[in-house]
């Protein structure tokens, strides 16, 4: 029997067609992210080049799919929405295209893959 003490196990959520949003990520998966990202609320349209794993440290996020997602693969079809936040590892699909709108401040770590 576990202990009260210990975490949660990590859980993946199929958001929003392609995205995923992974929650109360090990430590272990959390050393793969090195660079660092932090802005305030507002909004931004994002088109992601490469797939991109981010670990939200703070803040809140709704992403909604634009209408250009449909060409990348696995994408959220238009309109969609995702919320991640604090505690949050989100995966963007290569070619995805949203936007988000940030209601909370975030501060992030994120990593492109390589490939």
């Amino acid at each position: 029997m576990a202990s009260s003490s210990s975490p949660p196990p990590p859980c993946t959520v199929a958001a929003g067609g392609g995205i995923a949003v992974e929650r109360s990520p090990p430590e272990s998966r959390l050393s793969e992210l090195g660079a660092r990202w932090g802005g305030g609320p507002g909004r931004m349209a994002l088109s992601y080049g490469a797939r991109q794993t981010c670990y939200i440290v703070r803040g809140k996020v709704t992403a909604t799919a634009t209408a250009a997602a449909s060409a990348a693969e696995g994408s959220p079809e238009n309109g969609r929405r995702v919320e991640f936040g604090a505690g949050d590892i989100v995966v963007f699909p290569k070619g995805t295209r949203c936007t988000w709108h940030i209601a909370a401040a975030v501060d992030m770590h994120y990593a492109f893959d390589p490939s």
